[in-house]
């Protein structure tokens, strides 16, 4: 008989409703919902369902606690509220499952750590490319040398995001909540943070670190009337010394799948996915291939892996606070690197009535063009473009 596993959610609306779609609906027969934790829970697809269900609703996590516990909290909450609810939730003896970005406050994260060790508990961050087997897979083959050692990595992901988008929740572009904890939300921090994450984590000394970052610079820019920004180009060197280009923007027309290519000595790894579907190959120079299952269609992995790290001591979470810092630094030192975020020119900048949605001309070629190069926009002399500073880690 399997043991039966007791999970609290706490947020069940945005991404909420992805676990709880899994949960519901999917192959979890061991696992059942025993709280919820929401201000608005009518918001989600599924408050009915929990209401037919007889799953208790509580307005905050204390309220939980005070009558349950839980072997496994998942947190689907705003960013600047992770690092409290994960360490409360350790505290009273829940393993945590909780949504990437893992927090916007590097001091935060830390404390995440801590507790997570002073309590015994685990606690996985949900970039859910890196719990994959195509993913574990690919990075297995780069820790042990089979491309030789890896020098330089870039990526683009063109997503249009419209103002329904920004004006979904309070927080949304913003820097800071009203009182005064880190959120930072952006492309980079957010929709994209993925795939920021994904370049860092494949860099990493081992299958549950990434790479720790020496330097960084950026260029980020608004169209958007928000307080961040919704397009970026960074520039980034590692410790292990692997060169890193990332772009990203929401204010284009047409969306693209996310896209990479990976140089190593002896190989070179694209990700250059058509339509529904593209796998991960890896060409050597001598014309060997190797292709990597497609990670993108992927999104219930995360919650199977804590599942069974839950019921089994020993399981490996694969992408813990660990594997997640190196994200959480790319976001501070770029908020360094460039303070004043500016606004695209006017004259560059498009509205669209019908899809509310903000564009900047010529925006998706610029970043297309970089990407090709492997450079960011001020490299090419864009009127807009303008450089941020270095800063070193």
């Amino acid at each position: 008989m399997v043991n039966q596993i007791s999970v609290l959610l706490v947020g069940i609306g945005g991404y909420g409703n992805v676990y709880t779609k899994n949960l519901f609906h999917g192959n979890h027969e061991s696992v059942f919902v025993k709280g919820v934790v929401d201000i608005a829970p009518e918001r989600s697809k599924f408050y009915q369902e929990f209401k037919d269900k007889n799953i208790p609703i509580y307005d905050s996590m204390d309220q939980f606690y005070q009558e349950n516990q839980a072997d496994l909290a998942i947190i689907s909450t705003p960013i600047h509220l992770h690092k409290e609810q994960a360490c409360l939730a350790m505290e009273k003896g829940s393993h945590v499952l909780c949504e990437k970005p893992a927090t916007a406050n590097r001091e935060h994260l830390q404390q995440m750590i801590e507790t997570r060790d002073r309590t015994k508990k685990k606690l996985a961050i949900g970039f859910n490319w890196s719990f994959t087997d195509s993913i574990q897979s690919l990075k297995q083959d780069i820790l042990a040398g089979e491309f030789g050692r890896p020098f330089r990595m870039k990526s683009l992901v063109l997503w249009p995001r419209n103002a329904d988008y920004f004006n979904r929740t309070g927080w949304a572009g913003k820097k800071y909540s009203p009182d005064g904890e880190m959120i930072f939300d952006s492309v980079a921090n957010n929709a994209t943070a993925h795939f920021l994450h994904h370049l860092l984590y494949l860099s990493g000394d081992s299958i549950e670190t990434s790479a720790e970052i020496d330097q960084i610079s950026a260029e980020l820019y608004r169209a958007n009337p928000i307080e961040t920004f919704d397009t970026c180009a960074i520039h980034l060197h590692t410790k292990n010394d692997v060169e890193i280009v990332y772009l990203a923007s929401h204010a284009i027309a047409d969306e693209h799948r996310p896209k990479y290519t990976l140089e190593f000595e002896d190989a070179t790894i694209t990700y250059h996915p058509e339509g529904e579907r593209g796998d991960i190959v890896a060409k050597w120079h001598d014309g060997r291939e190797k292709v990597y299952e497609d990670p993108e269609n992927i999104h219930s992995v995360k919650l199977d892996v804590m599942i069974e790290a839950v019921r089994n001591e020993k399981q490996s979470i694969l992408c813990g606070p660990e594997a997640a810092s190196a994200h959480v630094n790319a976001i501070f030192g770029i908020h360094q690197s460039v303070k004043d975020i500016p606004k695209f020119p006017k004259h560059w900048i498009a509205y669209d009535e019908e899809r509310k949605l903000t564009t900047v001309q010529g925006l998706d070629e610029t970043l297309k063009q970089c990407y090709q190069q492997f450079c960011l926009p001020n490299d090419l002399g864009v009127e807009w473009s303008k450089p941020g500073k270095i800063v070193k880690f």
